[in-house]
Order: C-alpha cells, then structure tokens, then sequence
C-alpha cells in the first residue's frame, strides 16, 4: 500500500505542460492557456497505521499488558519449565531411597529388609543347652519312701534332701557360685580351716536354675549337668587341678531324671591344707523351666565326711 494513496498531494501532483508551435523571435506571441484554477488547500499528510503482529518479532519483548514492568512470557515459560523438572527430579529421588534405602545401588527395591538383630536375653545355660528335639534317659518315676530324720527344703529348687546335725549348719548366704551365677541359698556348711583365702568350707548346697525358654519344661540334662560341673571344677577350686572322675551319667534321684557328676580334684595350693577334696554336682529335671542344682563337696583334710555325698544324692525328694 503506497503511503500516499491521493495524488493531489503537494508531493504526489504530476504537473503538465501543453505543447503548441514552437515561433520564431518574430512571429506572434505564443498562445497562453486559460487561467488553471487556484490549487486547494494542502492536506495533513497521511499517517501509517501501527499493525500489531499475533507472533512478536525477534528482539521484540512481548509484555504483560497489565501496566508496569513485567517478566517476558517466554522467560517465564523457562523458569515453570526447570522448576518442574526439579520437582520431578525431587519425586523420583525420594521413591528410590524409601524402596532402596539409597539412590544408585544395586539392591532389589522389593527385598524384604531384615530386623536389626535383638538382644539374647536368655539365661545362660538355655543360651549353652537349648532344648533338645527327644529327650532321652530314664523317664520318671513315684519317688522312693522318705527316710526319717531332719531334712532340708528348698521351695525354690523343688527338692529336699537329708541334713545333719553339728558341725553342719544352716547355710547362711545366697552365693552365686561360677561364670554361671548358680545362686545357692539353701543348704548346710561348716569351716574345715581358715588360710590366707578365707575360710575353706565342707558344703551340701542346693538352688534352682533357668534351663528352659520361656514357659518350656524339656531339659537337656545331659549338656546342662556337664556344663555345671565344668564349671564347678573351674570357678570353684584353685588352679590348676586334677580331676580323678568317678560317676557321670544320666540316672534317676528321687524318682526324677537328673545327671549326676562325682569327681575328686587333687590341687596344691599356697596356706590351704587340704590338697583335694570330694565332689558331686547333680542336676535334676523337676518339671519346671528350672532345674534343681545339688552341689556336695567334702575336703581332703575331712573324710570322715565322705559318706555324705552319697547319702544325700539318695536323700533327694521332690517337692
């Protein structure tokens, strides 16, 4: 479209000369034409229309008409974009690291993840003898009569057994004997002689000890009597020693099952007189999650007393 549509514009008006005779100096004066009529008025020049394009040109910002300085659209359009990446980026790290534990591993997202390992609570001779599967050995059986005469009873163990009269006396202490902490608080003593150690004692002791898990009654009488009576033989008596072994095995005392240990240990040790001493460990099977622990043991220096040890692991009675 041409800036200047009328042609009777000041710039846009073509003038026009006639032609007639070309005379010489001489001749007539040349024809003059009629008189043109005064031109009009000069118009307002013509002014160019502002056209607003749909698509804005390059290096053209388009603005939010909604006065005052806004953001360009295609900026924003950026920063909607990389926040919305973040954001998905942001999702999918989280989904990997409550299915993984964390990002980048090789580790199945759906395997089960095992328990932090708990604290073994059991006691110490369940944790060494777990149940076993069959129990085997002498099954029990009605209790023989009781011999007369005084007796001790012990509630907690779940026994009696025969006692004796001076220089036997009433145990006085709750003891926990060993690595095992047997608790022996029921029983019989007297002092054979007193060393640099303490006093040396001649003993018939008796307690109760967790064998079984939970409410369990099964007893491995077999591994629990052994382990007692290592025990004993460690933690009781001064090292080294010698054990001479005379009975261990699976038997019946009061018509319960137990295992029964009889030993003499030969030691040497700097002040004590005596040089070994006769031992029996019984444990017996008495129906309980507890079994009955019977510790006998008699000096060197008193065997006139060696008798006890028998009679007393034939003096056993439930209770």
């Amino acid at each position: 479209m041409s800036p200047y549509p009328d042609s009777d514009g000041p710039q846009g008006r073509e003038e026009f000369f006639p032609a007639g005779p070309v005379t010489s100096a001489g001749g007539q004066p040349p024809h003059q034409p009629p008189p043109q009529p005064s031109p009009p008025p000069p118009t307002a020049p013509f002014e160019r229309p502002i056209w607003v394009s749909a698509e804005p040109s390059a290096g053209t910002h388009d603005v939010i008409a909604n006065g005052g300085n806004g953001l360009p659209r295609r900026t924003m359009m950026w920063f909607a974009g990389a926040a919305g990446l973040v954001l998905i980026a942001g999702l999918i790290t989280g989904l990997v690291m409550v299915l993984n534990g964390s990002p980048g591993t090789s580790k199945d997202p759906l395997a089960t993840r095992q328990a932090p390992p708990t604290e073994d609570v059991r006691p110490p001779l369940a944790k060494l003898c777990p149940p076993p599967t069959s129990q085997a050995g002498p099954a029990p059986h009605d209790p023989p009569i009781e011999a007369d005469g005084p007796r001790t009873v012990d509630q907690q163990a779940g026994i009696s057994y025969r006692a004796y009269g001076p220089p036997w006396e009433t145990w006085p202490l709750l003891w926990r004997g060993g690595t095992l902490a047997i608790p022996y608080a029921v029983g019989q003593h007297f002092v054979t002689e007193e060393y640099g150690g303490g006093d040396y004692h001649a003993s018939i002791l008796s307690a109760a000890v967790p064998v079984a898990v939970n409410d369990s009654m099964v007893v491995d009488l077999v591994c629990t009597g052994r382990q007692v009576a290592a025990d004993v033989r460690a933690e009781y008596y001064p090292q080294p020693n010698e054990m001479e072994l005379i009975q261990d095995e699976l038997t019946t005392l009061g018509g319960r099952p137990a295992w029964v240990t009889k030993f003499r240990l030969h030691f040497d040790q700097d002040g004590l007189d005596a040089k070994d001493e006769l031992v029996a460990v019984a444990v017996i099977d008495v129906g309980r999650p507890t079994a009955a622990v019977l510790y006998v043991s008699i000096p060197g220096t008193h065997r006139q007393w060696d008798h006890v040890v028998d009679e007393v692991l034939d003096s056993v009675r439930p209770v």
